[in-house]
């Protein structure tokens, strides 16, 4: 399995049975995420090295403008996908085999989480996973320790506040807070 072809299967939303190509696909995957994160993560980095093993990570070329403060995790790196002018400060962790999209101008805080994937209820199925993506709009301000479960879409111009666990989606130019997040008000 190529990693475009694990990519567009991914895209599908079905799920990925523990044990088979796929699922080896994603371990296969976290081995180069896991090499290469800690690079990022063990050694300073000035800026162009830091965009050039981003890109190296992601798989595709990661914009100039990009910035972040390592140290940065995630167990497949392939699936993010990153705007123009994204920053992404120190500690957070990415989840992002079902896909992490990012728009232009977002600032990530410290420590958030980004997940794309589940694991599935029935007990005999646990090892079986369902991805679904994260999708990030422009503008969007994701406050320190904030946690982002799969499929949430969060519109352009919201505020997460500060340690929130978004489970939903979030309207364009809202701010939601909380545990499970809730709007707070509109912009």
């Amino acid at each position: 399995m190529t990693d475009k072809e694990f990519i567009d299967a991914t895209a599908t939303g079905e799920v990925i049975s523990g044990g088979s190509p796929m699922h080896l696909k994603m371990h296969e995957l976290s081995q180069r995420a896991l090499r290469i994160t800690s690079e990022i993560n063990t050694a300073y980095h000035n800026h162009d090295e830091i965009v050039s093993l981003m890109s190296e990570l992601t798989g595709t070329e990661v914009d100039a403008s990009f910035g972040m403060f390592p140290p940065f995790y995630t167990d497949c790196g392939i699936n993010i996908h990153l705007g123009k002018r994204v920053f992404i400060n120190m500690g957070c962790k990415f989840q992002d085999q079902g896909g992490i999209f990012i728009g232009d101008d977002v600032l990530v805080g410290h420590n958030c989480m980004i997940a794309t994937l589940n694991h599935a209820e029935d007990p005999d199925h646990r090892a079986d996973m369902i991805p679904a993506p994260v999708r990030i709009g422009d503008k969007v301000w994701i406050g320190a320790n904030v946690t982002i479960l799969p499929g949430v879409t969060v519109g352009e111009g919201a505020i997460i506040a500060a340690g929130a666990v978004v489970t939903k989606d979030v309207a364009p130019r809202s701010v939601v807070g909380g545990v499970p997040a809730r709007l707070i008000k509109k912009i």
